[in-house]
Parts: structure tokens; C-alpha cells; sequence
């Protein structure tokens, strides 16, 4: 393989912390490579630094001559005076990129619902990374940087962009750098992982799967060497504490050889262990939303939509953008009242719900951390053990030092973590989480699913990260826009097939309705003419000019009759294997993965199929018009 760009002996400081201290490292053709690490660690600023956005303070960046680099930064760099369509392709004309189809891809898969024409300043938080992606993706650069591209990204999203990513070249083709924490993403589309930890960069083979496997035979060889040291750490310190007399005469080497012993025990990382923290007793009546309607301005949000949350229920809430998840929640949590419908709400009910902005914090922001918390209690029973506040913070994985920090210094991983335990410790038994795994490195996100894991209330998670969804909870539904609650026995990938599905239907119905404009446009044409005005033979000619011969409507017209019963029966064949997932499903209550899995592969030929003969159909339909 090629060589495309490297580091050699990289080193970077902020203040008195050494981000980087003498990393070497290369990227090959071919290679896809996920960076993680803990928040901080320094995963953007090597990202930086190999895109030469950044100056280390030794070492240096080598690229070969004639490589490009496409760099996705964090933060918002568009022009915000320039249109949509300005900002992705410059001034070039349609006909210019509409004819490249892996632009045509980019679009449909990033910014088709985003206004061509909107200025880049009007646009959300969301749409404004789409755009910038976009811009990024119709390039055609040797290698791709891309720093946490799955952020403001749904589920369909996400799984378009790993699509992408992994057509876009061939195996040994191009380089793709890329830091996330969608731990889903880095399986899907990544060849090695780079673990970026204590100013040094750990290589390993394989996606996210294949890192944390890796990593964890890694500590557990550290962890024997480490028993090792501490039996000798042993030796040392009870040679060390004996009686001051004999301690003038020991031999100055020995002493220090159990000096440095002590010295080099190593920082432990951030833990995060608050299984089985008390929660509040739960009743069998949880929450309710019976037939409840949502109508916001025009919108009609939800239609007669009704969902039971059973005691110690665990559901997964995923959906398009602007469909209601959050507004769901807000259901839920009795924050606004449905237009149509009503909420039960069982008598013991605590209900804690964890925003995507933390805003909760701010009225908090000028005290410390462990202030906080120990304004909710002082003491904690966590597992039988009664803790500090302090202590508590902690296992939160706040150090002794940074337990002082004021809450408005935080970073936004740190505040979702700190809120998170404000939550808990109220003890309620129903948590909501509205994507919980923003800002949250892959430790963290790893740390709080075993928090979730010993959770022993009602779960409602909302989220884009499948990875998280289908770990902590037992079920999934799915908004899809149409103002309906759906099941999904067959998990994420069932709502993507929904969702494909759903593009399809709307695609052709499009493709109908410019085919019947465009009929009618001719007509209007032959009309005009001199001796159409009278409406037959006018508009006949022309229609018949640019039209089908007979013998190729009638063949037409066989084919639309083939067709229909072939989709026919490929229609009773999806609800044949839908019910089978379904009855699969309840029986294991979605465990058995290799049956399911293999019906949903079934399901996605079928529907493939469909897909093939609908375009069939579209084209001899439009031979009859």
C-alpha cells in the first residue's frame, strides 16, 4: 500500500498538559482508520495536526506530493451569506454536478429536505453540518478527515453516510481518518482503530468490536504484569519500613529502586460504577397515553397514537427529524397537555428526563461540582454501601481536583455526565433520555451503559446511536413522520427498511406525477399549434410524434398485468415473513438474532425486488400515457 500522509515524533502542550508527546504514525491507501478516546485526550488535535490546520510544538507532518485532504472540522465554517446551493457546488451550473452520480448520492443522502435556496445563516445547528458534509463529499480529495460526523444525524442518516463511505472507493484506494462516538459507525466502515491515550496513540486491527476486544486482553497482560509489580511494590515498602537504624545502612540503589516502583504506578482511568443506586417504588401503573392527537400550528404531530409503558418496561424511541421523539417524551413527563387523548400516570410515578441541552444546569452554573450534588443529599446508598457525596463524584469519574470546578467550565460531556447523576440521585424508577450519548466518548458511553444495565425502573431512551439502543433496551418504535407510533420486532434495521421503503413510495409517486406533467405540458404544446386549438387532432399528433407505437403499448400493457401480479404476490410474501419476525420475536422476546436475522435478510430481497419491479412498472405506465 501507498503511503498517503504520517507523523513523525509529534508533540503539542496547552499550558503545562502534554496532548501529544513523540507520536509517529502513518495512513496507507486503503485504510480506514477510527480514532477514540476519552474526552481531551487529544483525538481532534492530531486530527488537526495531520490535516496541517494545526503547528505542533516538535515533529512533523509528511504527505506525499500529489495527496489532497478533505478536512470535516467541529465547529461552523460555512459562509453563512451564501445560499444552499452556493455553499455545496459553488457557482456551477445544475447540468454541471447533477450529471456526477456520486453527487446526485450526496445530495439525495444529506440535504434533500434542506432548502436549495435557503441562506447557509437561517439554517439549524443540524442542517448546517449536512451542508458542510455535503460540500466535503462531493469533492473527489485522496483522503477524508472527518471529526464526529455522525453529530445532528439521525439513525437514516448515519447509515447512508457508512453506505457511502464504504462505496466511495475501492479497498485499496483513498484513506479515511474519522473520530466518533457511534460506536455502530467505526464496526460498520473502519479497518484499524487508533486509541488516542496519555499523550500516545495505541494501533489495533479491526473496528470498535475488534478494538475493545484487543484493548481488553491488552489489560489483562497489563493487569498480570501489574500483580507482578505490586507483590515486588510489597517487598520494597516492608524492606523500606523497618526499624530507623537499620534503615541509615541500606544501599542507596535499593532505595531507589523502590522509589521508582511507587512512582510508576499508573493513573486509573475514569470509572463510572453506580449500579444499583435506590430508586423509588413503581407500582403496576406506569405511564399511559391513551388515543392521544398533537397538533402544533398546522402540524398534526401525532394521530390516535397509544403506548403502555409497563413496570421496568425498556424502550428505544428512534425516528426522522421533526417527527416528535422529544415532544413524546414531553407526553410522557406531563410538560404539555395532547390536543386529543389523555396521559395515565400511575400514583408512584418519579419521573427524570435528561434534555439534549442540559439546560437544568445553568441555574447551577456558578457553583462547583460536588456543590451540586450535595445539595441533593450528602449521603448515598449505591449497592448497599452508603457514600459520600465526594465519593459518589467520583465514580462519576471526577477527579479529586476537578470536583472543584465550577459547573460552567465544564465541558458538554462532563455536564451531561454531572446531570445524569443529579438524576439518579433523586431516585425516581422512570428515566427518559433524550440522546444521551452527545458529547460522550466511547468510555464514557461504555461506562454509562452499565449504569443503565443494573437500572431497575422504566427506561425510554431516544436516541441515534443503534449501538446504545440495542444494548440497553428490549424493544424499539419508531416515528416516522406520518404521526404514527410503530413496532419494530426487527429492531433499527426494520425501521430503515420502513424508511427506504417510504423514499421509494414518495420517489415513484414523484416520478408519476412529473410524468403525467409532462404529458400534459405536451398537450398544451400541440394545442398551441396552428389547428390543435380544437382539441383533437392537435393534440393527438403530437402526443402520437414524441409517443409508443401500438405494438409497443400492447406489450406495455402485458407487462404492467406480469408486473402487478408479481408484486402481488411479493406483497403477501413481506407479510408472510413480517409475521414471522413478529411471532419469532415474541417467543424469544428477541433473542434468537440468527432467526430473526435471517428473516430480515429475507425481507430486504423481497423488498429490493419490489423496488426493481415498481421502476418496471413506472416505465411501461409511462409508454401508455
Amino acid at each position: 500500500m501507498a503511503h498517503l500522509l504520517g507523523a513523525e515524533n509529534l508533540s503539542i502542550s496547552f499550558g503545562t498538559r502534554t496532548i501529544l508527546d513523540g507520536v509517529s504514525l502513518g495512513l496507507e491507501e486503503g485504510d480506514r482508520i477510527g480514532m477514540v478516546g476519552r474526552n481531551g485526550d487529544g483525538k481532534s488535535t492530531l486530527m488537526s495536526l495531520l490535516a496541517e490546520r494545526q503547528t505542533p510544538d516538535d515533529g512533523r507532518v509528511t504527505r506525499r506530493r500529489d495527496v489532497t485532504v478533505g478536512y470535516l472540522d467541529q465547529t461552523d465554517v460555512l459562509d453563512g451569506d451564501l445560499t444552499v446551493g452556493q455553499a455545496i457546488v459553488g457557482d456551477a451550473a445544475d447540468y454541471e454536478w447533477a450529471s456526477n452520480a456520486r453527487i446526485r448520492d450526496v445530495m439525495s443522502g444529506l440535504v434533500q429536505e434542506v432548502d436549495w435556496n435557503a441562506q447557509v445563516s437561517s439554517l439549524s445547528g443540524g442542517q448546517k453540518r449536512r451542508v458542510a458534509l455535503a460540500k466535503l463529499l462531493t469533492g473527489d480529495d485522496d483522503v477524508i478527515m472527518l471529526d464526529e460526523p455522525t453529530n445532528h444525524l439521525d439513525v437514516e442518516g448515519v447509515a447512508w453516510l457508512a453506505r457511502h463511505l464504504k462505496q466511495r472507493w475501492r479497498p485499496t484506494d483513498g484513506g479515511l481518518l474519522v473520530v466518533t462516538h457511534d460506536r455502530w459507525f467505526l464496526d460498520e466502515i473502519c479497518t484499524r482503530t487508533w486509541e488516542v491515550h496519555d499523550a500516545v496513540v495505541d494501533p489495533f486491527d479491526g473496528g470498535y468490536a475488534a478494538y475493545v476486544l484487543a484493548r481488553a486482553e491488552r489489560d489483562r497482560m497489563a493487569s498480570v504484569v501489574e500483580n507482578k509489580r505490586q507483590q515486588l511494590v510489597k517487598k520494597e515498602l516492608a524492606w523500606l519500613r523497618r526499624g530507623a537504624p537499620a534503615r541509615t545502612a541500606k544501599p542507596k540503589f535499593r532505595i531507589e529502586a523502590a522509589n521508582n516502583l511507587i512512582e510508576d504506578v499508573p493513573e486509573p482511568r475514569d470509572t463510572l460504577s453506580l449500579n444499583k443506586m435506590a430508586t423509588a417504588r413503581l407500582g403496576k401503573d406506569v405511564l399511559d397515553l391513551e388515543n392521544v392527537s398533537l397538533t402544533l400550528g398546522n402540524t398534526d404531530l401525532f394521530r390516535n397514537i397509544t403506548l403502555r409503558l409497563a413496570p421496568g418496561e425498556r424502550l428505544g424511541l428512534v425516528g426522522v427529524n421533526g417527527a416528535g421523539k422529544t415532544t413524546l417524551l414531553r407526553l410522557l413527563n406531563g410538560e404539555i397537555e395532547p390536543t386529543a387523548g389523555r396521559l395515565k400516570r400511575g400514583k408512584t410515578v418519579q419521573t427524570a428526563v435528561l434534555t439534549q441541552e442540559v439546560k437544568e444546569l445553568d441555574e447551577v452554573a456558578d457553583q462547583r461540582v460536588i456543590e451540586v450534588i450535595e445539595n441533593e443529599k450528602r449521603v448515598f446508598n449505591v449497592g448497599g454501601r452508603e457514600l459520600s457525596a465526594g465519593q459518589l463524584v467520583e465514580q462519576l469519574g471526577f477527579s479529586a481536583q476537578r470536583q472543584w470546578t465550577p459547573v460552567r467550565e465544564l465541558s458538554g460531556g462532563e455536564r451531561r455526565r454531572l446531570q445524569l447523576l443529579r438524576l439518579l440521585v433523586g431516585e425516581p424508577n422512570v428515566l427518559m433520555l433524550d440522546e444521551p450519548t452527545n458529547d460522550l466518548d466511547t468510555d464514557t458511553l461504555a461506562a454509562v451503559e452499565d449504569v443503565l444495565d443494573g437500572w431497575p425502573g422504566t427506561l425510554v431512551v431516544v436516541s441515534h446511536d443503534r449501538y446504545l439502543l440495542e444494548r440497553v433496551t428490549d424493544h424499539q418504535m419508531a416515528l416516522l413522520g406520518d404521526g404514527k407510533l410503530r413496532g419494530l420486532p426487527g429492531g433499527v434495521d426494520q425501521y430503515l427498511e420502513l424508511r427506504n421503503e417510504t423514499l421509494a413510495a414518495n420517489s415513484s409517486a414523484s416520478t408519476a406525477a412529473r410524468g403525467s406533467s409532462q404529458a400534459a405540458r405536451a398537450a398544451a404544446a400541440g394545442a398551441s399549434r396552428p389547428g390543435g386549438s380544437t382539441g383533437g387532432s392537435g393534440t393527438t399528433t403530437a402526443l402520437a410524434g414524441s409517443g409508443a407505437s401500438e405494438a409497443e403499448k400492447r406489450a406495455a400493457k402485458k407487462d404492467l398485468a406480469r408486473i402487478e401480479r408479481q408484486l402481488s404476490k411479493l406483497t403477501a410474501q413481506a407479510e408472510k415473513i413480517n409475521a414471522q419476525m413478529n411471532e419469532a420475536t415474541q417467543k424469544s422476546g428477541g433473542a434468537d438474532f440468527e432467526l430473526i436475522g435471517g428473516l430480515n435478510a429475507k425481507l430486504q430481497a423481497v423488498a429490493a425486488e419490489q423496488e426493481e419491479l415498481e421502476m418496471q412498472w413506472l416505465e411501461a405506465s409511462e409508454l401508455l400515457e
